[in-house]
């Protein structure tokens, strides 16, 4: 991605990307995380926060792969599944769309650790937004407009 907006760049440091190990444009995205000490509660697990922070971004990343950067992905719901902890080191979300239509895509996504064990599951619907249309609209509302 290029002229990568620095909000974008915080948020990726915020949820530790490591890389994007792919991104189809059939629709499908997989992100490599390193979780860290700093996003754990008792007993050194990973706040579900995170977790479902990490497969929103891959669900996120998917569509972008498969519609282009001139739109931005919005949550219209997101329902997520704790199968086992995630523990600090390595993770990798991986997310496809399921089906859908212009606007309105549903998808489904897991994160995992890396030998391959499920820790989480997720659906989600998004829409399909105009980047310029929500950049806009940002810009605007921390300009006090």
């Amino acid at each position: 991605m290029t002229d990568t907006p620095r909000f974008e760049n915080d948020l990726n440091a915020t949820l530790g990307l490591v890389r994007r190990v792919e991104m189809n444009p059939e629709g499908r995205a997989i992100l490599e995380y390193e979780a860290g000490l700093h996003m754990c509660h008792s007993g050194g697990v990973v706040q579900g926060g995170f977790v479902t922070g990490w497969i929103d971004a891959a669900m996120a990343h998917a569509l972008i792969a498969r519609h282009g950067e001139g739109f931005v992905p919005m949550s219209l719901e997101l329902k997520v599944s704790f199968f086992a902890s995630a523990r600090p080191g390595r993770v990798f979300a991986e997310a496809w769309v399921e089906g859908g239509g212009k606007s309105t895509v549903f998808m489904e996504g897991r994160l995992t650790d890396p030998a391959g064990k499920v820790l989480a599951k997720a659906t989600s619907t998004l829409r399909l937004m105009d980047r310029s249309r929500v950049e806009g609209s940002a810009k605007a509302a921390m300009a006090g407009g």
